[in-house]
């Protein structure tokens, strides 16, 4: 049996909402966004899928936990679920865990299972990608959902990517192919700094979060941690004049896209913005930035 039981709370009317560690989570802005609901709304284990099922423990290897030297414990990967009452509204179930390496479409299938039996009238996947958003401008979260008439409402940008996808993606178009409700939110991470955490992106993603389900999110913290974050990032761009201004052109991309004179990467050419030789790499960027983090400590 690749599904174990807790006792699950009675739930109204509740939404799944999955995030994985991995290929799908850039700057663990996804996993973040989960778990920042997991904590604040005091969800209580639901499920847990086998990890033997589904991991290849090679690649998400389990960890050794040492007391005084001592061995106490092996730590072994989760693909679990917890349940979450909120006090107005729907209920959610939250499924947090590590991309599974093996037997995709079984693992799908067993996610929309426990969907299904918790009472859960929608299956919401959130991802995070690399871009070439600008660290300095709102996130423009893209997404799609089964329902178009609630994707236009919502306002959401439809992504254009075409090419290899995550198990974000899969559960996603599992859930459409067996006639299940779903929703896919996807937060943008400027490339240049990858790094995690990234609190503004996870803000924008439990933002669309929230008004795709009708709750409303108290994200005060990560309104604080996101100014803190983008001043942050400002300083180490400001430190280098290479970066600085290929962060202007994005900026200038960014703005003017906004009155309709350009599609962002309608054509996939970024040639007339820059030239990538003259500019340093993302790993470059964000060992900048790791470096300024350091420098500056509890600052």
């Amino acid at each position: 049996m690749t599904v174990r039981w807790h006792d699950p709370p009675e739930l109204h009317r509740p939404a799944l909402i999955a995030a994985f560690q991995g290929w799908n989570d850039a700057a663990d802005a996804a996993t973040d966004a989960v778990r920042w609901l997991d904590r604040t709304a005091g969800a209580v284990p639901c499920a847990s899928l086998d990890p033997e099922e589904y991991l290849d423990f090679q690649a998400a290897r389990p960890t050794a936990e040492l007391i005084d030297g001592v061995l106490r414990t092996v730590q072994w990967p989760e693909l679990s679920f917890t349940a979450a009452k909120m006090t107005a509204g729907r209920d959610l179930v939250l499924l947090l865990g590590i991309e599974p390496n093996l037997r995709w479409r079984a693992f799908c299938d067993d996610v929309v299972d426990v969907a299904r039996r918790t009472g859960c009238e929608l299956v919401v996947t959130l991802g995070a990608l690399l871009g070439d958003s600008p660290h300095s401008r709102p996130m423009r979260v893209t997404g799609s959902a089964t329902d178009e008439a609630l994707s236009a409402r919502l306002g959401m940008h439809r992504s254009r990517y075409e090419g290899p996808t995550g198990i974000v993606g899969v559960l996603h178009d599992t859930a459409r192919r067996l006639d299940f409700a779903s929703a896919s939110i996807w937060a943008p991470v400027p490339h240049y700094v990858a790094s995690p955490p990234n609190p503004k992106a996870t803000r924008a993603l439990l933002e669309k979060l929230a008004a795709l389900l009708d709750l409303d999110f108290d994200l005060t913290d990560l309104d604080i941690a996101g100014a803190a974050w983008e001043r942050s990032v400002a300083e180490v761009v400001a430190s280098d004049a290479d970066v600085s201004s290929y962060v202007a052109r994005l900026e200038a991309r960014y703005d003017e896209s906004l009155g309709g004179e350009i599609d962002i990467d309608a054509d996939n050419d970024d040639d007339d913005w820059y030239d990538e030789d003259d500019l340093p790499s993302g790993e470059t960027l964000a060992q900048d930035f790791e470096r300024y983090l350091r420098d500056h400590g509890e600052d």
